[in-house]
Formats: structure tokens, sequence, C-alpha cells
């Protein structure tokens, strides 16, 4: 399998850009794909993409380059295999609260004898070469979402599942969960000091820790304080953040 852009920044020692794809369309896709990103996330939990969709957006970033990556709508190993093999090279897994549903997770996206994931990678199997099959389960991205307080409780034991890639942290829900009103980039000093404390134990036991940012800066801060990978926004954030400048601009 080739090297993807998010392998070979962190092979580099680098740090990984996401980027977010929420929007039902290849064209906003493969627009995405023209600027620096490290990744594009299809996001399938909270986006409007169904899964048709998502293959002709993976089938848009193809030409890219960038690690083509997809947010399952939930720990579910069918969808989780599907879009796999359709061709994403990535899942993040939304609302991982215990250990035994992180090996669920991790399971559903690794061959056997490391994990039950029926053989069958279409389009992956295509575009990614024939050596897909007996690379696949070390090359794989897969991040656990953390966004509730079961998952903090339970950090120690997912984050020592066999086989993942690392963490990511919710900030809204987990915020939500924490008695906060939902919302991105937190400055609480209470969330501030929980995102260090899953930062800190994904630096022990040497998994990634991954963070969803709404700003630039906020992102750039991530980075400083030592996450792996970020991502920054969203396409329909982008998208209305720019409309609304420009509008307000003509407007005054």
């Amino acid at each position: 399998m080739k090297k993807m852009k998010l392998q070979q920044r962190w092979a580099e020692g680098g740090k990984g850009l996401n980027g977010w794809c929420a929007i039902p369309n290849p064209i906003v896709a493969e627009l995405m794909a023209c600027a620096d990103y490290d990744s594009l996330t299809i996001d399938l939990q909270h986006g409007l993409v169904d899964y048709q969709t998502a293959v002709y957006m993976l089938q848009a970033l193809s030409e890219s380059g960038i690690t083509p990556m997809a947010r399952v709508p939930w720990n579910e190993p069918a969808m989780i295999m599907k879009m796999l093999d359709a061709g994403a090279l990535g899942i993040i897994c939304p609302m991982v609260n215990t250990a035994e549903e992180c090996a669920q997770f991790v399971g559903a996206m690794k061959y056997a004898p490391e994990g039950y994931r029926s053989s069958g990678p279409v389009r992956a199997g295509i575009i990614h070469g024939p050596g897909y099959h007996d690379e696949a389960n070390d090359s794989l991205v897969s991040f656990a979402m953390v966004e509730t307080k079961q998952a903090v409780d339970n950090l120690e034991a997912i984050a020592s599942t066999p086989g993942l890639t690392g963490i990511y942290i919710g900030p809204s829900d987990l915020s939500v969960s924490m008695g906060y009103a939902p919302g991105m980039d937190r400055t609480e000093p209470e969330m501030d000091r929980l995102f260090g404390e899953i930062l800190a134990v994904c630096k022990e036991k040497g998994i990634k820790a991954a963070i969803h940012c709404l700003s630039a800066e906020y992102l750039n801060s991530a980075y400083e304080r030592g996450f792996d990978f970020a991502t920054l926004s969203s396409d329909i954030r982008l998208l209305m953040g720019a409309n609304t400048a420009s509008v307000t601009a003509v407007r005054r």
C-alpha cells in the first residue's frame, strides 16, 4: 500500500491536520482536497452524508494523496467494514465508552487473527493495491472518540486496547456530559484539565492524541500542547463563516 499524506506526516514526526466533510457532495470534497490537509474525514454521523454519497466523495479524493477517512454513525461493525471496503484508510468511531466497546471497534477494522473484519475489500483492493489485505491491519487509522464522563472514567482501559491508533476528543459532547453547554474550543479550567489528562494518558500508552477544533488559533495551541492530530472546523462552518463575513462587509 502506498503511504498516504497523514501516514507520511506522522512518519516524519509531524502533526496531522484533518479536514471535515459534512456536505454530501463530491465537488465540495474535491474542493476541500485542494487545501493542504493531511487527511479528510467524511462525516456519516452528524454530517448530511449517506453511504453511497460517501463513496462518491471518496472517489473525488482519490488523486489528492490526502488520507481518506470517515466518521461512522455509530460503533456498528457493518458500517465500519463497508467504509473500509469503499476505500477509507481511517475510521473515527463516536461514543466509545468502555474497553469492550473499543475492542469491538478495533476488531471490526482488522482481519483475522487480530480482528473479525470480513474479507472483501471491493474498492479498497482496487485503489490501494494488491497488497491491501496483507498490509491493512498495520496501516489503517483507528480513532476512538472519548466524549462522555463514562469514557473518561474508563480512559486507561480504552487507551490500552491493542491495535488502537489513538483517542479523539469530541469536545462538545464531552462538555455536555460534564454539565456545560455544547461547543468546541473549550476554555473552562475543568475541561482544559480534562483534555490535558486525556493527552497524558495517550502519551503514556504510546498512542495518538486527537481533538476537534473550531479555530486555527485553538488548533495551533493543541499542537503546542502535544496533540498529534487535530481537525479544523468543517466544510459547513468554513462556508458559513466566509459567506457571513463577505455579506457583512458589503452591508457595512
